[in-house]
């Protein structure tokens, strides 16, 4: 999608140093990305404490690299 906004500069080259970005399009893609990433981490949260799961923690960790 081709879209025309005015974006403050500084600000812009603020986002692409903080992002590591090329351009001014990976900027705002990798932008819009964490702003999707955050509020679907917030949806998750909600469901904290609503959810009742059965099972072993250690068995379910079995077989996976330790951190």
């Amino acid at each position: 999608m081709r879209t025309n906004i005015v974006i403050d500069e500084e600000l812009m080259h603020q986002a692409m140093k903080a992002a590591g970005a090329r351009t001014k399009r990976e900027t705002v893609e990798a932008g819009l990305k964490m702003l999707i990433r955050v509020y679907r981490q917030g949806e998750a949260r909600k469901l904290r404490g609503t959810i009742h799961w059965e099972g072993n923690l250690d068995e379910a960790r079995q077989g996976r690299l330790p951190v």
